[in-house]
């Protein structure tokens, strides 16, 4: 699917420049005005605002410098440089191997001090057993079609479970009562699965929220798995596709569906108790 990806990439970059074009008109100013202060040709505002070209930082700063909008400098700078790179296709990302994969958000993990993850889809991976997780990225190699080096990749996600133990990290994690539900693998890998989650559900520096089947939805509405890395990235993950969200006001939307979606989960006793439920009900 090449095609929704350059496609995406065009439409983020015209709404960035209508976006631009805004703050312009808002400010009372027209592109000729505009370009004269800035010392541009005066064709730069009309490729900036009708997205055929990207604006640098700098371009960013000038524009709303001018308008009087320095409010939004961050927030129209991120968004700018998460354009090229934002979606980028699963196929895309393992054409090398799923090892590859795994070992590519190593850096992100490293520099990470607060996780916030939600799971409507699986286990989390910091919290996954072996047989788990070859089960998941096995599925996904035989979905995609993509190289067979599930056992390296597996090796390589195990070892990043040492960051639960290690540094100044802490993890908050919510998973939706029907993950728990959801047979990954056999029973056997489900029920280590589900065992494992309730030890490492103690470690001092994890969290554990899960989110019972049958709660009442109002503000914490189902979404699409996503994890956020601090205040500075968010990945969602998507069927086709992994996205990566870095502007400053997307990024405090997915904080706060991570807080309502905390509200109506449950912890301690009665987390390990639906685990424990769902352990049962594998027979």
């Amino acid at each position: 699917m090449p095609g929704v990806t350059s496609s995406s990439v065009q439409q983020a970059r015209h709404a960035l420049g209508r976006r631009l074009r805004e703050i312009r008109v808002d400010a009372g100013l027209t592109a000729r005005e505009l370009a004269r202060h800035a010392d541009w040709h005066e064709s730069k505002c009309s490729r900036l605002e009708n997205g055929r070209t990207s604006p640098s930082d700098a371009d960013i700063r000038t524009y709303t410098a001018l308008c009087d909008a320095l409010d939004q400098t961050a927030d129209l700078i991120a968004t700018a440089r998460g354009i090229e790179g934002a979606y980028i296709q699963w196929r895309r990302m393992e054409r090398a191997g799923l090892r590859r994969v795994q070992q590519s958000v190593k850096p992100l993990f490293e520099r990470t001090h607060r996780f916030r993850a939600y799971q409507s889809w699986v286990l989390p991976g910091l919290l996954q057993t072996p047989a788990y997780t070859r089960a998941v990225l096995g599925t996904v190699a035989h979905l995609r079609d993509v190289s067979d080096d599930v056992d390296a990749a597996v090796a390589v996600r195990m070892e990043r479970q040492r960051i639960l133990h290690t540094g100044d990290h802490r993890f908050a994690m919510l998973v939706e009562e029907w993950v728990l539900r959801t047979v990954i693998g056999d029973h056997e890998t489900m029920a280590g699965a589900l065992g494992h989650l309730i030890s490492v559900a103690s470690l001092p520096a994890v969290s554990l929220g899960i989110i019972p089947l049958g709660t009442p939805r109002g503000a914490g509405w189902p979404v699409e798995s996503f994890t956020l890395y601090d205040d500075a990235q968010v990945n969602v993950e998507l069927v086709s596709a992994h996205l990566t969200v870095t502007q400053p006001s997307e990024i405090a939307d997915y904080a706060k569906a991570f807080t309502e979606l905390s509200a109506i989960a449950v912890y301690g006793t009665q987390a390990r108790s639906l685990i424990t439920a769902a352990i049962d009900a594998l027979g």
